[in-house]
């Protein structure tokens, strides 16, 4: 409760708390407000913001219901950031808890492992694993996930290693408790603080690659997506400037709304960070 008030009084982690509802208030109604395929045309190209009743945000080139694509898009975006996020926390857990609490050579092996993926950079390895797999949205997260992981098992492991030297984990051993026992069921609970924080971060990152993997025209394109939205406008920016300026501004709402969530989280969890 101690750690909800710091967070709830960070006006920052409120601002961040209300635009993330907000975008997933539109994924969830996204079906409800618009149930037909927001790919459909429903309308005359190129319609301004407020022009038509009908159509809030107008329409896009083809005559698409842009708010429709807006609504859905945000399924896409949070879809992706989130299973991307638990992908990468959960191989960072396992590589990490294994690596910190076995040490010696399982450690050497796995941290040379983590060293050469960290090379690297994630966006490249999105997008060349894309190339391979082909873009569907499944492949969009296992690739963005497969290059997200190094920085949880690293943090994982510093938390494992200096828990592991801890005298009720030799009181653990000598009860004939096995090792992955002690180290997932005992001491991986006291080290998910920090990964929770970093899980915000590889969020909010998924969200970008995503959106730009689409805007290069290799996401599903079964899926409307912010960053296809963005594409798609590319071609009438000049007479049309809206259509990539409104899914622009999505997607800098939804990964500043998770920003500031995480960020206001660190200081909830860690106060003398706050005080600094």
């Amino acid at each position: 409760m101690r750690v909800l008030r710091r967070f709830l009084a960070d006006r920052a982690g409120r601002i961040g708390l209300a635009g993330l509802v907000l975008v997933l208030g539109m994924a969830l109604a996204a079906g409800w407000v618009f149930p037909g395929d927001p790919l459909a045309v429903t309308g005359p190209s190129q319609l301004p913001p407020f022009q038509d009743p009908a159509h809030w945000l107008g329409t896009d080139r083809l005559g698409r219901d842009v708010l429709a694509q807006l609504f859905h898009g945000a399924r896409v975006s949070l879809l992706v950031g989130a299973a991307a996020a638990v992908l990468a926390v959960g191989i960072g857990l396992l590589v990490g808890t294994t690596a910190g609490f076995l040490g010696g050579w399982a450690d050497n092996a796995l941290m040379r492992v983590t060293e050469a993926v960290q090379t690297v950079p994630g966006f490249v390895l999105a997008l060349a694993l894309i190339l391979v797999l082909g873009p569907s949205l499944g492949n969009i997260v296992l690739a963005i996930g497969l290059g997200a992981w190094t920085s949880p098992a690293r943090v994982v492991r510093a938390e494992i290693m200096a828990l592991a030297r801890r005298d009720f984990v030799d009181a653990y051993r000598c009860m004939g408790m096995g090792w992955a026992r002690i180290a997932f069921a005992k001491l991986l609970p006291n080290a998910l603080a920090p990964v929770l924080v970093l899980a915000t971060v590889i969020t909010a990152g998924a969200i970008l690659i995503e959106s730009a993997l689409s805007f290069l025209g290799l996401g599903d394109p079964n899926r409307v997506s912010w960053g296809s939205m963005i594409a798609d406008g590319r071609a009438v920016l000049r007479s049309a400037w809206w259509l990539s300026a409104i899914p622009g501004f999505a997607i800098v709402v939804a990964v500043l709304s998770v920003s500031l969530l995480g960020e206001a989280l660190t200081a909830a969890l860690d106060p003398r960070r706050r005080r600094r």
